[in-house]
């Protein structure tokens, strides 16, 4: 009698032999990594492991494959076209190896449920509070978080790190993942209260182009969306600093340092009455949404399946929160929460 059911793998696509015999996972683990990071030191760090051994495992992989993974051009790390196929594949594997594991969770009744969130920087001003209430109903799960900014919660996406992924923006470039929007994130004009702009209205964005300016880092999200405001006027801000804090581009315009673009998201603490005040500029706010995003090729497991139901209800409460403490903004914020 057969070992496999009618469902199991057919003769026609069994598994190939050759990379089974000659590359092992720990060897596409290593490899996955350096494409993902773009260092084999980074690599090694990630995953504790010392450099001439990831040199070492990589190029065995490379021996077996018979053809280079990489190339090197000038200080840049780039992928062969046999490395980019193969850094692809991994991907589906590991996805497939995860989905296997959150079945056979289930399969053995493992209350212990894992989740793993990567949030952009910006929503870290309310992802903890939602974790917070979230832990507190479902205490059997356990939780890792990574916050980083928006480029790198991408690569994180990519290479399918983690369950859920929390967003200011959803990806235009992979139509292989789901983005659900569930709270508005409004992008908004700050100056230090005492600013001569405070108080007037329908500021001309050409007016705004002549103040100094402090901006995100490359690779932030809200940096992109104020440079491509600028853009459509066909005007440039005058950038005065570019920090890769929201508190420390907060402190930089109460220090008269210039203005900035954030989240509204980012004056939680402060609220109406503090030390930064909101311009009244045309094109402004950036209507933005804030998405739950996964991969839709990665099954949710029942642990992340509830944190998104769970957030989804958060939506309207956190749309109201602002409408209470941003009265002027509630036409900005829309009706879809």
């Amino acid at each position: 009698m057969p070992l496999y059911s009618e469902q199991s793998c057919a003769p026609s696509v069994a598994a190939p032999d050759f990379l089974i015999r000659h590359a092992t996972l720990r060897q596409l683990q290593i490899f996955e990594a350096i494409v993902r990071l773009g260092s084999f030191t980074r690599a090694a760090e990630e995953l504790f492991l010392t450099q001439p051994t990831v040199s070492m495992q990589t190029k065995r992989l490379s021996d077996s494959i018979g053809m280079p993974l990489f190339e090197q051009t000038g200080r840049k790390l780039r992928t062969t076209e046999a490395g980019a196929e193969l850094y692809q594949s991994c991907c589906r594997i590991f996805v497939n190896l995860a989905n296997l594991e959150s079945k056979f969770a289930q399969l053995k009744g493992d209350c212990k449920s894992r989740l793993r969130i990567g949030v952009i920087s910006t929503a870290k001003y309310f992802v903890p509070e939602v974790l917070g209430k979230f832990c507190r109903e479902n205490p059997s799960i356990q939780v890792a978080l990574k916050m980083s900014n928006r480029d790198q919660i991408l690569k994180r996406l990519r290479s399918n790190e983690d369950d859920l992924y929390v967003m200011g923006q959803a990806p235009q470039d992979q139509p292989q993942v789901e983005a659900i929007p569930f709270a508005p994130n409004p992008l908004v004009v700050m100056a230090p209260r005492d600013h001569y702009l405070v108080g007037q209205t329908r500021i001309p964005l050409a007016r705004l182009a002549e103040e100094p300016f402090i901006l995100r880092e490359p690779g932030s999200g809200i940096r992109d969306a104020t440079l491509q405001t600028f853009d459509k006027r066909q005007l440039r801000p005058r950038i005065h600093m570019e920090l890769d804090s929201n508190e420390a581009i907060k402190h930089a315009i109460i220090g008269g340092l210039g203005l900035s673009v954030l989240s509204l998201h980012t004056l939680k603490l402060e609220g109406e009455k503090g030390p930064l005040a909101l311009l009244d500029v045309e094109d402004f706010p950036i209507k933005r949404n804030w998405y739950l995003v996964h991969p839709r090729d990665r099954e949710l497991s029942a642990a992340a399946q509830a944190f998104m139901k769970f957030t989804l209800a958060t939506g309207p409460g956190l749309r109201r929160e602002m409408e209470t403490n941003w009265p002027d903004l509630k036409r900005h914020l829309g009706n879809g929460f």
